[in-house]
């Protein structure tokens, strides 16, 4: 691996947030969910890289025709529907910036696809957190550029959207989320 790292451990955190959340809801799988939810980040392995991490996912899934996984890989990261709200640095060829442009623009997205995107704000590599908790950690290593705020507001929709679905708190999901979000950082 080129890249270990805490990419790692925030994955399964991830993985597990899906499957347990999916669990609850009639119309997922929770297996495909923890499925979908660990390879999300799997471009990490080809190194550090930025938005980069996106592109390297999607061509390692669709080299074994995961598709479904491929698209997740990228629309992880695309809660808005519009590569302008990414928050990263593009560190692509310009021919995959158009081809992310235009596979984000046209992707169909489901509720594997909202689920991921979720899980990913809900989850540290130390295990899982409240989303506002995430929303800082992730402004304090990327800043706050114009589309932080309306990606929050689309994070708690799809948290709304999820709570309705297991008809209660995906925070009751999710063991340990009170005491890591409140864990002081030494």
């Amino acid at each position: 691996m080129l890249n270990p790292g805490q990419w790692v451990d925030h994955s399964r955190f991830v993985a597990q947030a899906c499957r347990n959340i999916a669990a609850q809801c009639a119309d997922l799988s929770a297996e495909k969910a923890y499925c979908f939810g660990l390879l999300h980040d799997i471009g990490r392995y080809a190194g550090v890289t930025s938005e980069k991490h996106l592109i390297d996912g999607y061509r390692f899934c669709m080299k074994r025709n995961w598709k479904k996984a491929a698209q997740i890989c990228i629309s992880h990261a695309f809660m808005i529907q519009d590569i302008a709200t990414s928050i990263g640095k593009f560190d692509v060829t310009a021919e995959d910036y158009q081809f992310m442009d235009h596979f984000i623009r046209n992707a169909v997205y489901d509720d594997y696809d909202r689920l991921v995107q979720l899980c990913d704000a809900l989850a540290l590599p130390t295990g899982f957190c409240l989303l506002e908790k995430r929303f800082v950690d992730v402004a304090l290593r990327y800043g706050t550029p114009p589309p932080t705020v309306p990606r929050w507001k689309k994070l708690l929709e799809i948290k709304s959207l999820f709570d309705r679905k297991v008809n209660g708190s995906i925070y009751d999901l999710l063991p340990g989320v009170i005491e890591n979000s409140f864990r002081s950082e030494v």
